[in-house]
């Protein structure tokens, strides 16, 4: 008896379920994370806190994160990614949640939010590296960086909608509101990764305690020169990046564009310039994916360029939405040599390293961007950010690995690293 007909799928052939839910709970929770990160900015300043203490508050994120990524992405590869990505969800509910009524009764206390920041940033330090070994393992083929810009796209869009739609309504109906409505958003986004179907994932093999998946992932992570060198180039860049953007722009801002307005306007464009940059590469493969990304990080030095001139706003608008393209060709070709390199099972630890390199020196930066004003003057300390990062992206150039690596369609095993089907040679440090 032939079988009824299934109906056809609207999603395209690479979007699977797995991918699909991941990609829609990461555009729920980014939406409402942007607009909480403006909301608990003006919850610190409407219980009589000053820029001082709105420091305090981010910075009790960023050490949690610090502290307890390389363990997160030891758990990740342990426990079911999908189970650890729920509980941190959960924990990010709560912590939002406690923080959003101490807001809105007038009971909030700057130990307060920095406790609830705290756990908040305990929560993304777990659920970061295994949302990304989770997602780079929701996808097979050829077809993988599409996907990888489709999700970014989500993401860079929810970014930008979620801050805008975060700060209009903080002057709406104030910042506790705001806040509940990001726990909201952690509760919708953990029930909908508790579907994620996880029969196809391979079982993890008991490995020899919690240092020893810490040791075998820095291997893997050591063992990879252009996996290094590309995670210490960002190290540095990023740093001098966070310290040009939260320290630097809102001063040129201040004092020569016309105030906060302007500025918005140009992080904008930024953002903007994102989405753009990932609809870019749902079209364009790069063969060699490195070199391809790599240069594209070269404008990452414009930003503090013009904020040395300074430039005028439109300038500036256009040389952040340029700077968000091509900095979204490097993230896409970047996840996209991830998948193909790394293998399944260690996805997660590879991911934490990563994201530990990424933001280990931003609070460093951040602190060091005022003495370093007063000692060398605002715009000499900019041209110096956009000279490290030239210098550190040159650098990184020099390795043979980073020029070689290409794009191919076969996927790494856990038993490790291929040859890539389309190399002229076997790139060097894959083991």
């Amino acid at each position: 008896m032939p079988r009824p007909s299934q109906r056809p799928s609207r999603r395209p052939a690479w979007a699977g379920r797995n991918y699909s839910l991941l990609t829609a709970a990461a555009f729920v929770t980014n939406l409402g994370s942007h607009g909480a990160l403006v909301a608990a900015a003006f919850a610190v300043l409407e219980t009589g806190g000053d820029g001082g203490d709105v420091g305090l508050v981010a910075a009790s994120r960023t050490l949690p994160l610090v502290l307890f990524l390389l363990i997160g992405g030891a758990v990740a590869d342990r426990l079911p990614r999908h189970r650890v990505m729920v509980a941190a969800n959960a924990l990010n509910c709560v912590s939002q949640a406690a923080f959003a009524v101490l807001v809105l009764s007038g009971e909030a206390r700057l130990w307060h939010m920095m406790l609830l920041t705290a756990l908040g940033g305990t929560g993304q330090a777990f659920f970061s590296p295994a949302a990304e070994g989770m997602l780079l393992s929701s996808v097979k083929g050829d077809e993988a960086s599409r996907a990888f810009a489709v999700f970014r796209m989500a993401m860079q869009g929810a970014s930008v909608g979620g801050a805008a739609l975060g700060g209009a309504m903080v002057a709406a109906i104030g910042p506790g509101w705001v806040l509940a409505a990001d726990a909201a958003a952690f509760a919708i986004a953990g029930a909908m990764r508790a579907f994620l179907d996880v029969r196809d994932v391979p079982e993890r093999t008991p490995g020899g305690g919690m240092l020893a998946d810490l040791r075998e992932g820095w291997r893997e992570f050591a063992g990879r020169p252009w996996l290094w060198a590309v995670v210490v180039q960002f190290s540095l860049a990023n740093a001098v990046v966070a310290a040009a953007d939260a320290v630097y722009g809102p001063l040129v801002a201040r004092d020569h564009l016309g105030g906060a307005a302007p500025w918005g306007l140009a992080l904008g464009f930024f953002g903007a310039g994102t989405v753009a940059g990932a609809l870019l590469m749902t079209r364009w493969k790069p063969r060699r994916l490195l070199l391809a990304g790599t240069l594209c990080v070269f404008p990452l030095a414009l930003p503090s360029a013009a904020l040395a001139v300074p430039v005028p706003v439109t300038v500036l608008c256009a040389v952040m939405f340029v700077t968000g393209v091509t900095l979204e060709v490097f993230g896409v070709s970047w996840m996209t040599a991830l998948h193909q390199e790394i293998p399944e099972d260690k996805l997660s630890r590879v991911a934490a390293y990563d994201w530990f390199g990424s933001v280990a020196l931003v609070p460093l930066a951040t602190a060091l961007a005022g003495p370093a004003e007063t000692a060398f003057g605002r715009t000499t300390a900019l041209w110096g950010c956009a000279t490290l990062i030239v210098v550190v992206t040159a650098a990184v150039l020099c390795v043979p690995d980073v020029r070689n690596l290409r794009r191919r369609t076969k996927q790494v095993t856990a038993g490790g690293p291929v040859d890539s089907a389309d190399t002229e040679s076997p790139v060097r440090g894959l083991g």
